[in-house]
């Protein structure tokens, strides 16, 4: 990935924007898309849009949710201690003695979550899996008073992880789920914009996917596609310990291309012009099994209105859901070109019927 496309990725992944906070990476996502798009423009829900060949059909919608999970503030003590609530699905586990950065009136203020220390547990305390009551966040204020000069009630918190490259063309980060979504439906966008697409594609930063699909449900609606392709992560299996889980996702590895979702929550025959454009292009790619419907975007997507022609393609992801998620760049390039080569195909003879 060139040096560009990697620094847009990292601007992405380090902005603080957990489920219904996502201003501040809306922003950052349509500035990039002004760049090539006929225009950009976000909704009241906060969905962030980029439009190509706006009047083509028929009506293509890329999905990635820009938000991820985080905290929320909720209560202050009286000696300026912080009590939180998660956003979204957390491992408790996670959390004890890690850093977090909240975004309050005054710009981000950091802290530490706190916990008993391990030396004064009583044995049977050290068995059970930590909860949030048992957990608060330390500012370093002095009381109440101190706290409240730099952070409100609701404020959101994320931990404080920033985009790492690894060896091998891998990078880690807090909030590849699923900014790395959004990132590949604009480059897809982007890419497709050069290939005289037919169809009107429309790229949306979808929020709020966290805490029950909120913004695909009514960007899918306004929007009303034809088509909707929703770009999310999935688990890698090529980790220790994971060679259980095989049998339940799939052999899925990273570096090894897209994961092409199929079942239920999936046109048949976009998933064939997904394949058969991977053979074409000479992508790699991974099947991944879906018997039921997705915990993703594409569900939403696909239960539109009267339906909607729906695909899934997920990045390989390890550690989801931890402040040191990690993908393969080369997957997120395979692919946006995946897409933009799939979309470029489709126009208004394409048959999405299943028979």
């Amino acid at each position: 990935m060139d040096k560009g496309r990697v620094e847009f990725l990292r601007k992405c992944v380090d902005t603080i924007s957990p489920s219904g906070f996502e201003e501040e990476i809306s922003r950052i996502w349509r500035a990039e898309a002004d760049k090539f798009s006929d225009r950009t423009w976000a909704d009241v829900n906060g969905n962030a849009y980029a439009v190509i060949n706006e009047g083509g059909s028929p009506r293509i919608m890329l999905a990635g949710h820009m938000d991820e999970i985080g905290l929320m503030i909720t209560y202050i003590d009286d000696k300026g201690f912080l009590s939180f609530a998660p956003i979204g699905g957390w491992d408790p586990q996670v959390l004890p003695g890690q850093r977090v950065r909240i975004r309050g009136k005054k710009g981000v203020t950091i802290g530490v979550v706190g916990r008993k220390p391990i030396h004064l547990l009583e044995a049977e305390e050290r068995k059970k899996v930590v909860k949030f009551d048992g957990l608060w966040i330390d500012i370093g204020a002095k009381d109440k008073k101190d706290a409240e000069k730099h952070i409100s009630i609701g404020d959101p918190a994320v931990l404080d992880y920033e985009f790492t490259p690894l060896l091998n063309d891998l990078a880690a980060a807090r909030a590849f789920d699923d900014r790395v979504g959004a990132f590949v439906v604009l480059e897809a966008a982007r890419l497709a914009s050069k290939m005289n697409p037919k169809a009107a594609i429309y790229a949306v930063g979808t929020v709020q996917e966290e805490i029950g699909l909120r913004g695909a449900h009514t960007s899918a609606f306004g929007i009303d596609p034809q088509v909707g392709i929703a770009v999310d992560v999935g688990f890698a299996t090529d980790t220790p310990g994971m060679g259980t889980e095989k049998k339940k996702v799939g052999d899925i590895a990273m570096g090894k291309g897209p994961m092409i979702a199929r079942g239920p929550n999936i046109n048949p025959k976009l998933f064939d012009l997904l394949v058969s454009t991977a053979k074409k292009e000479k992508i790699p790619y991974q099947v991944e099994g879906a018997p039921r419907g997705t915990g993703t975007d594409a569900n939403a997507i696909q239960l539109t209105r009267a339906g909607v022609a729906t695909g899934l393609i997920s990045i390989p992801n390890r550690y989801m859901h931890s402040p040191c998620e990690v993908v393969h760049l080369g997957d997120l390039e395979n692919i946006a070109k995946l897409i933009a080569h799939t979309v470029a195909s489709i126009d208004d003879k394409t048959d999405f019927i299943p028979s």
